[in-house]
């Protein structure tokens, strides 16, 4: 009954996601000839296919956990960008926030597969940092979010696109501690160190490594607990949440720390895992401010989405089953 209630809880959670938006799109066929033209194989294409990725994935996953949410990006004033716009209004993801750019392109990977085997990838995408006009505009959108919609945690999400510069950053966390809205990050290498006073840090463990250039030998609650307030020393954050691949996931919030370790799975893609945990701890935490509930539930969200192929979003009643069976 317990996790029944905590899931309905969750309706009355209010999210906002700032980072780099993109468009994944999946070009699939088959493969019967090499080209004449080039050593190459034809891909006869049989289907294609455009799914959220990126920051919007993250949103996808408090979705689908019922969290209000609203996405705060920018994108191009592109063909691209007006079908992200309409796959996020077609799951409920409110765009009110989304600021559409005539400097930059809409970030979009394409993968084109002949059978099970990916052939090739093409990006097409912007990855220089947003101009000073466009970071104006996305922080009165922020400020806005928040002057409207009063959001209970903020997620940043970070794909070293440009969306989130040292300014952006900076002046959103100063804003959210203003209101009493709580900060999570997904952090990558560009601004590893620039998410200063954030409520909960969450890198890989190999994030960890390059961001800290340490190698550790072996993974144990002394090395991790080392590494929480080596991390805190530069970030002054509150929380770390480190996750560790196949061995499951670290955490460290004031005095209590904890090694969780992962469930066995049948792992099918492990890709889009990570948008998936920071999601549901970030949601979790700002319910019910347990940080051990938030690292086990996120935890078990995150093995469950590598059960499935490709990147999808947390199936609410597969997650509270599993909830209710494991913790």
């Amino acid at each position: 009954m317990y996790f029944e209630q905590l899931f309905k809880d969750f309706r009355n959670i209010k999210v906002a996601v700032v980072g780099d938006v993109m468009l994944d799109t999946y070009l699939f066929g088959k493969v019967d000839r090499i080209s004449p033209e080039a050593p190459v194989p034809v891909v006869a294409v049989q289907r294609k296919e455009q799914r959220i990725g990126g920051a919007g994935n993250v949103a996808l996953n408090t979705v689908a956990l019922n969290a209000k949410t609203f996405i705060i990006s920018v994108i191009g004033a592109d063909d691209d960008g007006k079908q992200l716009a309409s796959l996020y209004g077609s799951q409920n993801i409110d765009t009110t926030y989304l600021i559409i750019s005539n400097n930059r392109i809409t970030t979009n990977k394409i993968r084109i597969l002949g059978g099970n085997q990916q052939m090739m990838r093409l990006d097409t995408e912007t990855i220089k940092d947003i101009s000073t006009e466009e970071e104006d505009l996305l922080l009165d959108q922020i400020r806005h979010c928040i002057a409207t919609e009063n959001p209970d945690v903020l997620i940043f999400e970070d794909y070293n696109k440009g969306v989130l510069t040292a300014r952006i950053i900076s002046e959103t966390i100063a804003l959210c501690k203003q209101h009493n809205i709580i900060t999570t990050v997904d952090p990558k290498h560009k601004n590893f160190f620039a998410f200063k006073g954030v409520d909960i840090f969450k890198p890989n463990l190999k994030e960890v490594k390059e961001g800290l250039n340490i190698s550790i030998d072996e993974i144990n609650i002394t090395t991790l607990n080392a590494i929480h307030l080596q991390l805190q020393e530069q970030l002054q954050h509150s929380i770390s949440l480190i996750t560790l691949s196949e061995k499951g996931v670290f955490f460290q919030s004031d005095s209590q720390s904890e090694i969780i370790p992962t469930h066995i799975r049948s792992i099918a893609d492990v890709s889009g895992a990570g948008d998936t945990v920071i999601a549901v701890a970030s949601l979790v935490y700002a319910t019910t401010r347990d940080m051990k509930l938030a690292a086990d539930m996120a935890n078990i969200a995150g093995g469950l989405v590598c059960e499935e192929v490709g990147t999808v979003a947390i199936n609410q009643q597969k997650l509270l089953k599993e909830c209710d069976l494991l913790l």
